[in-house]
């Protein structure tokens, strides 16, 4: 959309918000505080980052776990003259470590979080699993060598199915480094998926009395599998580049339905454009709008990597319509999901919503907002105050978007909504007009002022006096974070800086990250 259209598109007989009557029925969503709600401090200490995407309560969790392995395994044990045991420590990690790898796990289930939180569990009990592989293997090593019969040994079959098994591991731990998931997704996927497969027969012909362990993990393993399959639908779809945004717009009509706010599916494109082993992949996209529309399940495609710069240019073949959007085409597509999701927090039940997001991030926003302005039209929502606060690098970022943006907040009656842009750095294209923005939504440069935002939100919340919602009680707020890591962490600490006073007054802040990189 160039400056033109879109002063063309808004006058400001749309920007009036039209005052409605209340519905006939409140059905409020009741409200449960959380356990971070109810002891802040702990909370705050247990979300302070030691590194980047890692806090304290997650570090004092892998600190326990490492230390029963530990204990279990140098208990009256020398590991040189007793490698047996380290191998029963190894055999007792290959079903966490399966179970945790897959997108239905039953932990993740029964604690009402996504897969995508439990991961780094999943990665430090692979690592437990070839250490402990490891010290195993050496320990025996030692004992062949010093006793001039390793030849021997490692002949038999069952040491080389070992061995074989080991190999597996090493190969996996090695092709799972961040460089080669970032750098090469494609080997990082199949060297899983194939170490996955051939490591549970090696350890089986290995040390047979293993089979109880393999069978978890192999049962974990296929009932995954099972229900992905369930899950997965082949769809047409309909695929436009938003060159603003750099980033491939796919909408799915025939799927409109079964799924939350905030919540994501895995994308498969079927298409020979997309290359060789493009077919082959499929990568996690939060979904961007709410079920029981006609447009259908909507994902935004950030063209960041091999995979979606493939996605984007072959969006872009079909030209460009009116306002930059692609006339588009379609493909064929697997969806498989949804995933993760904002779990048991139901984020109409608290007294103010504020949405902290990064580029791609939007999405989740889109989808949160859609749901909580449609539950507020229907008298089932109790949040006073929305904030959304978007950084992005080019401020072009925000045209594509105005249009939808300016109509979420002319729906925000009960529930007053603004939408705040941060761009960090200059952009190429014509400057957009921000006297044509309407009200509500602002566009400035450098980084977003999230502490005074989260102040002024709280002051609003306490203070609210007036409108159909004064008499309700104070349930606190919750700060959604969608976006890189970092942010996730600022954000974090920023909750943690709040004055005590002002977190009871207002019923507690909660806080819900959504971050890239899983």
């Amino acid at each position: 959309m160039t400056t033109e259209e879109s002063h063309t598109y808004f006058s400001h007989s749309h920007l009036v918000r039209h005052p409605q009557a209340k519905p006939a029925g409140w059905s409020l969503p009741p409200h449960v505080r959380a356990w971070s709600s109810i002891v802040p401090p702990v909370a705050s200490l247990l979300r302070y980052r030691i590194e980047a995407g890692l806090s304290l309560g997650q570090v004092l969790i892998l600190t326990i776990y490492f230390s029963v392995l530990i204990y279990a395994t140098f208990l009256d044990s020398n590991p040189f003259d007793d490698p047996y045991r380290s191998g029963f420590v190894a055999m007792s990690q290959i079903p966490v470590v399966y179970i945790l790898a897959t997108k239905n796990n039953l932990l993740g289930m029964f604690i009402g979080v996504g897969y995508e939180k439990l991961n780094y569990i999943h990665r430090f009990s692979g690592k437990m699993l070839l250490l402990a592989s490891n010290i195993h293997a050496v320990g025996y090593f030692y004992q062949w060598s010093y006793q001039g019969t390793f030849k021997k040994w490692i002949s038999y079959p069952s040491n080389s199915w070992g061995l074989a098994a080991l190999i597996c591991l090493d190969i996996l731990y090695f092709f799972s480094t961040s460089f080669w998931r970032q750098k090469a997704y494609n080997i990082f996927f199949a060297s899983h998926a194939l170490g996955f497969v051939v490591f549970l027969p090696a350890v089986y012909y290995h040390q047979p009395t293993m089979l109880p362990y393999i069978l978890t993990a192999a049962g974990a393993y296929g009932f995954d599998h099972l229900l992905r399959l369930l899950k997965t639908r082949l769809c047409n779809a309909r695929i436009r580049p938003i060159p603003d945004m750099v980033t491939t717009r796919v909408e799915i009509p025939e799927l409109n339905a079964g799924w939350r706010a905030g919540q994501h599916v895995r994308l498969r494109i079927i298409s020979s454009g997309m290359g060789w082993w493009g077919w082959a992949e499929t990568h996690p996209f939060t979904i961007a709008g709410v079920s029981k529309t006609q447009e259908g399940l909507v994902l935004f495609c950030k063209k960041t990597g091999g995979w979606t710069s493939k996605l984007y240019e072959m969006a872009k073949i079909a030209g460009y319509g009116e306002r930059g959007f692609g006339s588009g085409r379609n493909v064929k597509v697997m969806i498989e999901g949804p995933y993760g999701g904002p779990g048991h927090s139901v984020f109409a039940s608290y007294s103010a919503a504020i949405f902290v997001v990064g580029g791609s991030g939007i999405t989740f926003a889109l989808a949160a907002l859609q749901d909580l302005l449609q539950r507020d039209a229907e008298g089932a929502s109790r949040v006073k105050i929305i904030e959304v606060i978007w950084s992005v690098q080019d401020p072009s970022s925000l045209t594509p978007l105005i249009p939808q943006l300016t109509a979420l907040i002319q729906q925000s009656v009960y529930a007053p909504l603004r939408i705040s842009v941060h761009y960090t750095r200059a952009s190429a294209s014509p400057e957009l007009n921000k006297e044509f923005l309407p009200p509500g939504l602002s566009l400035s440069a450098g980084r977003p002022k999230t502490a005074k935002v989260l102040d002024a939100v709280i002051s609003q919340a306490v203070s609210y006096g007036s409108g159909v919602k004064a008499s309700m009680d104070i349930t606190g707020v919750v700060v959604a974070v969608c976006g890189p890591v970092g942010l996730g962490d600022e954000v974090s600490g920023i909750i943690a800086q709040v004055d005590a006073g002002r977190r009871w007054a207002v019923g507690g802040i909660e806080l819900h990250e959504e971050v890239f990189g899983w």
